[in-house]
């Protein structure tokens, strides 16, 4: 077994390459797996309405006055 990258041979660098794209594509997967479930989630909900009240017009000393 080698302990150093510079004198692995040719077999230890493609076990390498192979674990690096097999778990980048693990990510990549778990990563469009969890956004499209978020997405799913969202449209399911119901959206707020807010409209507009009356308007306000607050003054100096902090307190509220109607119009």
């Amino acid at each position: 077994m080698n302990h150093s990258i510079h004198s692995a041979d040719r077999g230890t660098h493609l076990k390498i390459v192979v674990v690096a794209l097999v778990a980048g594509i693990a990510v990549a997967a778990f990563g469009i797996a969890a956004r499209t479930n978020a997405e799913f989630s969202q449209t399911a909900q119901s959206t707020h309405v807010i409209k507009a009240g009356k308007p306000v017009a607050v003054t100096s000393s902090g307190a509220a006055e109607i119009r």
